[in-house]
């Protein structure tokens, strides 16, 4: 019984020491953590502090980069104004400065003035008294005279004029019905002469120019070579030339169509120089295509400064010396403009000589009177009125220039040489075989065709080919798509449609290529 009492106080005892072990245990751990917990709080108090600080300085140091920039722009401003008052005051002094010799110099001039009034004045009495003297004398010789005629001087005068009147009725409407049935017989009859002189002394060629162009070649064999693998040749010669190659059965023949003269000439060139080097494919047409091209704007300056020598027209601007080249390659109403240029202008020389005005500007307006049809930007505005304007531009006379842009009555003549301008055009266009109104509506027509394609975005170039019943257009691979290249080619299709007027159907081809270009070193 002792030994379970003992047990069960040794029990109990080790559960009051455990239990008292693992109070004390807790409260070290409690107080370990109470500690731990105070070092954290201290901790970031520190960083928090730390970083207000940083804040503190980043703050202090913007308002002090803000402070200085402020303070650099009051200064610039500052020195500005500064500098503007200083300039202000100088233009004031100047301004003074000239004043006062302004003042100067107008009083220097008020001294001449009275000094001229006071010889004036000394003239004006001179004057006044020989006026006087003059006076007493005609008042004594009229007295003599009334006393000679029994007639007073009015009555004297009065008879002299109704006398005079009189014969100068009788002498004046026989002389005015003399003067009107001679013009009425000569007139007509002299008018004539003149015109009909002109024109016989003008030589003139009657040919008219159309749309195709023939090359001649060698031998047959050499229109494969033109051709090319699968037709890529033609195809990149009509691609940069704009033009229609029509290789046929023609015996050695090739057929260059196209409504443009330039284009046709510069094909024609191309063809050439391609079949005497012999070395034919799409890389080397394009490059000699581009030679040529620029080769045939030197030709135009050359046919301009050939074409003036030859009528001796000097002093003529650059600008419209290269306008009166590009005549060569333009016709009005199927007559080439250049032929019918210099034609105006020596029937305009001739004309002039005959009824006795300045030859030289009939001669000069008469070969500018077209040049606004020449001008490469197409306005809006009449071609007689852009010569006009163009001429003006580059100082030309102003009788040529009225003779321009009156040559077609939109403007007032106020030349005397205007009238022969538009007398000699009309003389030059009504001569047999001269001109084909329906030519030059096609080519308008063609021409509207082109400029209608060219007003979409990404087209680079277009050409209107088989006589305008296909229309090419070359677009940008980089802003054109391939399905946008199908959508344009339905757009420019439905606006032809509506804004144009044509026989038949025209075919839109919209051609988009992509070139891979790089080179070896």
């Amino acid at each position: 019984m002792e030994d379970l009492i003992n047990i069960v106080g040794l029990t109990v005892v080790g559960m009051v020491v455990g239990f008292l072990l693992s109070r004390l245990a807790f409260k070290r751990s409690l107080n370990k953590k109470k500690q731990e917990a105070e070092e954290h709080r201290q901790s970031i108090i520190k960083e928090g502090e730390l970083t207000a600080e940083n804040i503190k300085k980043d703050r202090i140091l913007e308002a002090k980069e803000k402070y200085i920039k402020l303070k650099q722009e009051f200064e610039e401003e500052a020195n500005r104004k500064k500098n503007q008052i200083i300039s202000n005051e100088n233009k004031l002094k100047q301004r003074e400065s000239h004043l006062s010799k302004q003042i100067e110099k107008n009083k220097r001039s008020e001294a001449e003035m009275e000094s001229m009034k006071e010889n004036l004045a000394a003239q004006m009495d001179i004057v006044k008294k020989r006026k006087e003297e003059q006076e007493k004398s005609i008042a004594q010789q009229v007295a003599i005279l009334e006393k000679v005629s029994n007639l007073t001087a009015d009555e004297a005068k009065q008879q002299l004029m109704e006398t005079l009147k009189d014969e100068a009725r009788t002498d004046a409407s026989s002389h005015i019905k003399e003067i009107i049935e001679e013009a009425k017989l000569t007139a007509a009859k002299e008018a004539k002469k003149v015109v009909i002189q002109t024109i016989q002394r003008t030589a003139t060629e009657h040919a008219i120019e159309n749309c195709v162009s023939i090359f001649n070649i060698e031998s047959d064999d050499v229109k494969g070579k033109i051709i090319g693998r699968e037709g890529r040749n033609i195809r990149a010669l009509e691609a940069s030339t704009g033009v229609e190659i029509i290789v046929d059965d023609t015996p050695e023949a090739i057929i260059i169509s196209g409504f443009d003269p330039v284009r046709r000439e510069i094909a024609r060139l191309s063809l050439h120089r391609l079949v005497t080097d012999g070395r034919i494919h799409p890389a080397r047409i394009e490059e000699i295509v581009a030679k040529t091209t620029k080769n045939i704007e030197e030709e135009i300056i050359e046919i301009g400064e050939r074409t003036v020598i030859d009528l001796g027209v000097h002093g003529l601007h650059p600008e419209l010396i290269k306008l009166v080249g590009r005549m060569r390659f333009r016709s009005s109403y199927g007559q080439n403009l250049l032929q019918h240029s210099r034609e105006v202008a020596k029937l305009s020389a001739t004309l002039a000589s005959e009824l006795g005005l300045n030859a030289k500007l009939a001669k000069r307006a008469g070969l500018l009177h077209d040049i606004g049809k020449v001008w490469p930007e197409e306005p809006e505005s009449p071609h007689a009125i852009l010569g006009m304007e163009l001429a003006k531009k580059y100082k030309e006379h102003p009788d040529v220039c009225n003779a321009i842009g009156a040559h077609h009555d939109e403007i007032e003549m106020t030349a005397l040489i205007s009238p022969l301008i538009q007398t000699c055009d009309a003389i030059s266009g009504s001569r047999p075989g001269a001109r084909r109104e329906v030519m030059d509506s096609y080519l308008k027509r063609l021409k509207e065709l082109e400029d209608l394609a060219h007003s979409f975005d990404g087209v680079n170039k277009c050409y209107a080919i088989q006589a305008g019943r296909e229309l090419r257009v070359l677009v940008d691979a980089e802003s054109v798509s391939d399905k946008e290249a199908g959508d344009l080619s339905f757009t420019i299709s439905q606006k032809i449609e509506k804004d144009m007027q044509y026989p038949g159907q025209i075919k839109v081809t919209v051609i988009r290529e992509t070139r891979a270009v790089n080179f070896a070193k």
